[in-house]
């Protein structure tokens, strides 16, 4: 009879939450069917996102459902795999804290939301565009927005699941915030391009994302720990 001796235990080669690598897998599947497909280029005009479809003197707005798919199926269209690999990247380093934080399901629908969100603060800045606006980037900066929340800079050696989200008008979340702004600010009001954002996306959709993401995390914190926050969530795990 022989005994094996466990070996040294195998940490995953990427160690980001099973939500998070659904949501890339699903961007990147998106991007090869558009890609692939004899047809992909034209799913562009039906499923970006383009202002100018919701206007009173829109030629041909099409349906209610064909109005509102856009505002979720855009972020899914991406115009080349450098804007594809940035945004994926991008994802996966603001979404793992997120997605830690607020679990699976929670995770998806902030994003989703972010996303909706950053679309309609792009219209409002940009009603009757004919410009098609496509990648997560809004979406993700809305993750971005719940992530310095979450990362407590002093204690940075807590996970990102422990203590309280920091306050908006901390110290913290204003200077991020301020620093966010003043980039999408010098890139969208001068024509330089962010690596990966030289296509359709728009800086209004940046910020946009980024303030209701802000915003928002405070009560999805809350829903996706049932309505505990902070020490009483940690107290009663």
């Amino acid at each position: 009879m022989a005994f094996l001796r466990p070996g040294p235990r195998r940490e995953p080669a990427i160690k980001a939450p099973a939500p998070v690598l659904v949501l890339i897998g699903a961007i990147v599947a998106a991007h090869l069917g558009r890609i692939l497909l004899p047809a992909g280029d034209s799913l562009i005009n039906e499923y970006a996102f383009i202002p100018l479809r919701y206007s009173p003197h829109a030629l041909a707005p099409g349906s209610v459902l064909a109005r509102a798919i856009p505002f979720v199926s855009y972020m899914f269209i991406h115009a080349d795999w450098t804007h594809l690999i940035v945004n994926c990247l991008w994802l996966l380093a603001f979404g793992a804290v997120v997605a830690r934080r607020f679990g699976g399901a929670w995770f998806i629908a902030f994003f989703l939301i972010c996303g909706v969100g950053a679309a309609a603060i792009h219209l409002a800045f940009n009603w009757e565009s004919p410009a098609a606006v496509i990648g997560a980037s809004g979406a993700i900066s809305g993750l971005m927005g719940a992530g310095v929340r979450m990362l407590h800079i002093p204690r940075l050696a807590e996970p990102a699941s422990a203590g309280r989200l920091a306050p908006i008008l901390s110290t913290q979340v204003i200077a991020f915030s301020v620093l966010w702004v003043v980039i999408n600010l010098v890139f969208g009001l001068t024509g330089l391009s962010i690596v990966g954002e030289s296509h359709l996306i728009a800086w209004e959709a940046h910020l946009g994302g980024y303030f209701v993401g802000l915003v928002l995390s405070g009560p999805f914190d809350s829903l996706s720990r049932g309505g505990r926050t902070g020490s009483e969530a940690d107290a009663g795990a």
